[in-house]
């Protein structure tokens, strides 16, 4: 049997060990190489050829964006991160993905992590779903500034839409009397799908977005944070009881699920809950969904984008038979991971398939604005 060949980049040499370790303990995978800092993750990506490349965000010489960013850019490779639960470790980790990471897995105890162990079936389990999509990367386009947590380039220039430096946004009314709504689930590629959907809707949509992406906690604000940005909607993270109005996007926060509900005066609010994951997951794109099934005054349009796994495919099947308005899922061609659309497909409660770029033309035409 072929195994997978990994490359391992980190700064720290117990890390490296650490890693290789557990990578290799799995008959399907062997490390061919580890590198001490981007630079040389850079070199030997394009030497060694990897299915598969582990790579530490902070390193010296060159970190992990400008890495991720070269080796997409000439010899794209599937990438997981190894990110510290740190706000700045948050958002370079975001950063990464929209750059062109399949995704990442948190450090549990800091950039040294004795207990690396503990996140042993999460790496395995992204790294088998990162070399199914080597076929499918392309060159990322050149020119493209890697941002860092404070809000400049790798060369000292200022970006538009880096965090603490938000898109404009056009002055439109905001209002909690709305018809119609828009629900999206997605998970592994997801960052990435949102921001191509979100920059594409306009700040005056006459509806709310309410969104999962499968996230911990701290990541979910850096996403929501960074999606508004560099979209004119304004995008959040859902809060307890927030009202919930037209041209707004809210992101479940990672650690707990997100519903919908409608209030005595007839708005709608959120309601987090920390009832038990469902499916292992929490948020949950089902728990979303199936809250949004009694709703039956308001037209729903339900997502469903790239993403490991069946959530929120029973949960769009529920909706299609209460009623929704349209059902959507990402076709696999622009799919990191075709599985929680391909679940909704099978299921047979899917109305329109298409590619990443399309979905929001789709949702436009089909609300109007």
């Amino acid at each position: 049997m072929n195994k997978y060949r990994v490359l391992v980049a980190d700064d720290s040499a117990f890390m490296r060990k650490i890693i290789s370790d557990l990578i290799a303990a799995d008959v399907r995978f062997e490390v061919i190489d580890t590198a001490k800092n981007g630079k040389e993750a850079v070199e030997k990506a394009k030497a060694l050829r990897p299915d598969a490349i582990t790579m530490d965000v902070e390193m010296p010489e060159m970190n992990g964006l400008d890495a991720l960013r070269q080796i997409m850019a000439v010899c794209p490779t599937p990438v997981i991160m190894l990110s510290s639960l740190t706000r700045e470790g948050a958002f370079e980790t975001i950063r990464a993905l929209e750059l062109g990471a399949i995704d990442f897995v948190c450090k549990p105890s800091g950039s040294i992590s004795l207990d690396l162990y503990k996140v042993k079936g999460e790496l395995i389990e992204k790294l088998v779903a990162a070399v199914g999509t080597k076929h499918r990367l392309k060159p990322a386009a050149r020119g493209e500034p890697v941002s860092t947590a404070s809000g400049v380039s790798a060369g000292g220039m200022p970006m538009r839409g880096a965090l603490g430096m938000p898109a404009p946004k056009k002055n439109v009314q905001k209002s909690s009397r709305f018809q119609q709504l828009v629900a999206i689930g997605t998970s592994t590629g997801g960052p990435r799908a949102l921001h191509q959907v979100l920059s594409q809707i306009p700040g005056d949509f006459p509806a709310p977005i309410l969104i999962v992406q499968h996230m911990p906690p701290n990541f979910t604000r850096s996403l929501a944070q960074r999606l508004d940005a560099e979209s004119n909607l304004h995008v959040v993270e859902g809060e307890d009881g927030m009202l919930v109005t037209s041209g707004v996007a809210y992101v479940a926060p990672g650690g707990w699920h997100m519903l919908l509900e409608r209030d005595p005066s007839e708005k709608y609010r959120l309601r987090l809950s920390r009832e038990a994951p469902r499916g292992g997951l929490r948020p949950s794109v089902d728990a979303l969904f199936e809250s949004l099934v009694p709703l039956n005054e308001l037209k729903r349009h339900i997502v469903l984008m790239t993403g490991m796994g069946k959530d929120g495919a029973r949960g769009m099947l529920a909706l299609k038979e209460a009623g929704a308005a349209s059902t959507i899922v990402e076709s696999e061609e622009t799919c990191v991971v075709y599985g929680m659309p391909r679940a909704a497909v099978e299921l047979g409660c899917v109305m329109y398939r298409l590619p990443q770029e399309q979905i929001a033309h789709k949702l436009i035409q089909l609300i109007g604005t």
